[in-house]
């Protein structure tokens, strides 16, 4: 059965997929490329490098079967403009990457898919891979030479779209925008900010992400805290990084699961999941900190959290946690599934989680025990700091065409992308059709902000299984804030329907408005020279820091006595070249958003 909650967002479910093999939500980790210096060593990499991208694109071939292509046989037709449905005299036939764990047969009798089909006049033919291999089987179609038309489903980072434009496989989006965009105007115009940011160094675009604008997910760098402990041991909800190490002390020593025994994990996370390392909640209490790339912005600069002072303060204060025994011991190495197993124990183990929706810890089901956990606002440190990690909607795009795509097949993928991108197209891509799990909005039904609801949705939606009906947010859609929360609200937040309403309060009460003033963005261009040496720093840069950072936590080293050298290894690394091209990168994005 494939269960879907209301609270998950594009971001969320797209994280979740790559865990199991390139992670994005912890490094946003891009794979390296070639430094220029060719010796034996590296010819040798390349050599297995060629070998095994041989064996992958073998393997991806085999597990998604393509139709023949004949090279693009036939005569070509004209498009319709926008607003014409079909789009075309006779159906076209548009072959397309998808990241999907429904199998290609399973998405050909799709309902959504039938529907789309339908209203444009137009043939899916689908080329399959996991979610949890996009990455991997992008690079071996690209590399094969054998790419199908359209990336439907993609996940391009923005230095992938600055390499393949220049290379001519991804085609600039630009003219057919301007000839069948009539949503994406609408959106452009209401964001004008947006276009900017989606624009290559080149001024191409050749890219679109799937917009999820979820509200609960721009701070989704929580801490959850068991509030029935609380509550029998007389605690307050901690508001600072002494409290929380006071009630954690308790959690640890007053038995507040009643059952005789000291077997209580005070605090508890995971890596390789969706905001669940401990680190990145807890840093923030001493200086900004996100799990992704360690940057912060002071006065349109950008610099490294992790070499400053306040980040070995931090790592000293999370230390005293560890070494008194109030952080998991598994809390560096466990999978989401070993934080599920512990938070799901009929003993009642577990008395706070990093994580970015407490219903994770329960895997996405509506267990009444995660009823009791509430999130922990964001902690003042000893100095007075305090800040809420922030994370833009999106940060990799999921739409391009290619250069093996006739003319016909460019235009008619346009007009597909601007209709995935409506309203109308939107919602019966996550809650299918009208009538069947949801209907307009009733007299008496109110929304997020208390406005007359437009939409409601059916409380068993949640529970059930839909993967026939919808594509879950696959591809391209356009749900904005405003959209997000026009659906009526359930009274009870913490019902299986009310999960998103109560996230959206949690948040708008604790962490609206804690980030700082600049953050860097997730999203954003360098020239392909520049992104090639980013990505390579990077790499070792990441490594480096969360390798030692476990091993100050854990007591390997001393935040005194080796900080210092520490610091000149992250030197070594060329941490002063890796903030040059960052540096570049801010100025070049604050430039373009100008007016």
């Amino acid at each position: 059965m494939q269960l879907h909650s209301a609270a998950c967002s594009g971001k969320w479910r797209a994280s979740r997929r790559r865990t199991t093999a390139v992670d994005r939500t912890i490094s946003h980790v891009r794979r390296p490329q070639p430094s220029g210096r060719w010796t034996m060593k590296t010819a040798r990499f390349f050599a297995l490098a060629f070998i095994g991208l041989v064996v992958l694109a073998a393997l991806f071939l085999y597990l998604s079967p393509r139709a023949d292509r004949a090279e693009h046989e036939g005569a070509e037709q004209a498009i319709y403009g926008p607003g014409e449905f079909p789009i075309a005299d006779s159906r076209v036939e548009l072959e397309v990457l998808i990241a999907s764990e429904s199998t290609k047969e399973e998405l050909e009798k799709n309902q959504f898919t039938s529907y789309v089909e339908q209203k444009l006049g137009i043939k899916f033919n689908f080329v399959t891979t996991s979610p949890s291999t996009i990455d991997e089987a992008e690079d071996v179609l690209f590399a094969s030479g054998d790419y199908p038309p359209i990336i439907l489903s993609g996940s391009l980072t923005t230095d992938e779209q600055v390499r393949y434009g220049k290379r001519g496989i991804l085609r600039p989006l630009n003219a057919l925008i301007d000839q069948y965009g009539d949503r994406l105007h609408e959106i452009f115009q209401q964001r004008p900010d947006l276009r900017q940011s989606l624009t290559a160094p080149d001024g191409n675009l050749y890219a679109l992400p799937a917009i999820n604008e979820c509200f609960h997910c721009w701070y989704a760098q929580k801490l959850w805290i068991n509030t029935s402990w609380l509550d029998r041991l007389d605690l307050q909800m901690p508001k600072t990084t002494d409290e929380l190490y006071q009630v954690l002390q308790a959690f640890k020593q007053k038995d507040p699961n009643g059952n005789g025994l000291q077997d209580e994990i005070p605090l508890s996370g995971a890596v390789n999941s969706w905001h669940s390392e401990i680190t990145g909640f807890l840093m923030s209490a001493f200086i900004y900190n996100t799990d992704t790339n360690y940057f912060y912005i002071n006065n349109g600069r950008v610099g490294l959290a992790a070499v400053q002072p306040q980040w070995r303060d931090g790592l000293a204060y999370i230390h005293q946690l560890y070494s008194e025994g109030l952080i998991d011991p598994q809390v560096f190495t466990q999978s989401i599934d070993g934080l599920i197993e512990t938070a799901t124990r009929q003993d009642d183990v577990l008395g706070a989680i990093t994580i970015g929706h407490i219903r994770m810890a329960f895997n996405n089901g509506n267990n009444t025990r995660q009823s009791a956990y509430e999130a922990v606002p964001p902690l003042i440190g000893p100095d007075g700091y305090q800040a809420a990690g922030f994370f833009s909607s999106f940060d990799r795009s999921t739409f391009a065409i290619t250069d093996k795509a006739t003319e016909t097949e460019a235009a008619a993928a346009m007009r597909l992308a601007d209709f995935l991108l409506t309203e109308e197209a939107t919602v019966r891509n996550e809650w299918g059709m009208e009538g069947r799990w949801w209907r307009k909005g009733k007299p008496g039904e109110f929304d997020e902000h208390g406005r007359p609801a437009k939409y409601w949705l059916e409380p068993e939606f949640a529970q059930s299984d839909t993967r026939n009906e919808v594509w879950a947010q696959m591809g391209l859609l356009y749900r904005d804030r405003n959209l997000r929360e026009s659906w009526a609200v359930s009274p009870d937040p913490y019902s299986i329907v009310g999960y998103e309403h109560r996230l959206y309060q949690e948040t708008r009460n604790k962490y609206e408005g804690k980030e700082p003033a600049e953050v860097y963005p997730d999203y954003i261009f360098m020239e392909m020279a520049e992104a090639q040496e980013a990505a390579r720093l990077k790499i070792p840069i990441d490594d480096y820091i969360r390798s030692n950072m476990v091993q100050f936590i854990t007591g390997v080293k001393n935040t005194s006595a080796d900080w210092e050298k520490y610091v000149e290894g992250l030197k070594k690394l060329k941490l002063d070249r890796y903030l040059e091209l960052h540096q570049n990168a801010y100025d070049s994005y604050r430039q373009m958003q100008k007016p």
